[in-house]
């Protein structure tokens, strides 16, 4: 199922790694960023959010609509991100999950989040912004690097709203229902 019928209940319609989301909730919204060289944000005196050290995309050709139970797409460019980075599992301090609440791509995502991480999946927090935006679709990428930046900026973890009872197979800690304050260097966007 892709989009939710808790079309009546905005604020808690969205509900990524929950027991009881049934599908995504179509949000809107748009981020816009001035990317340049560090060296030329300094001279220029710029206020610097976060540097991007590495990126990866994957496709996923399994089938039409459907994503592999494994993740294995997904963990393989969180896995060539980090490389790139010259990150390990173990520096990473957060992950700002896609989490879009249908039960297929937050089961498919906690696969590939453990399959990336090993056993760091358990430690590093992860919470899906789009519990309190929705999915924008086309713009949700640079929101969520937006959400990204200024979780570095702020040392502060986004909560996954609306998280009550985690689904069994997503068994990672998603930061339910609060902000957490926590020292955050190191974020994997998963977009």
């Amino acid at each position: 199922k892709a989009t939710t019928p808790r079309n009546d209940d905005p604020e808690h319609a969205s509900r990524p790694f929950d027991k009881s989301r049934n599908g995504f909730v179509l949000g809107e919204g748009a981020a816009m960023f001035v990317l340049e060289d560090y060296e030329q944000a300094q001279e220029r005196g710029a206020h610097i959010y976060a540097e991007i050290a590495g990126f990866a995309t994957r496709s996923n050709a399994y089938h039409m609509t459907g994503l592999r139970p494994d993740g294995r797409e997904m963990a393989e460019a969180i896995r060539v991100a980090m490389a790139e980075a010259r990150t390990n599992p173990d520096d990473v301090d957060y992950v700002n999950a896609h989490g879009s609440g249908t039960k297929q791509n937050d089961r498919h995502e906690t696969a590939a989040v453990k399959g990336a991480l090993g056993d760091d999946a358990y430690r590093v927090p992860m919470s899906s912004i789009k519990s309190m935006i929705g999915h924008s679709l086309g713009a949700i990428g640079s929101i969520e690097i937006a959400a990204s930046a200024l979780a570095i900026e702020n040392d502060l973890i986004p909560p996954t709203a609306n998280l009550e009872v985690a689904d069994p197979e997503c068994d990672l800690d998603y930061v339910p229902l609060q902000a957490r304050e926590q020292k955050t260097r190191t974020v994997v966007s998963i977009g």
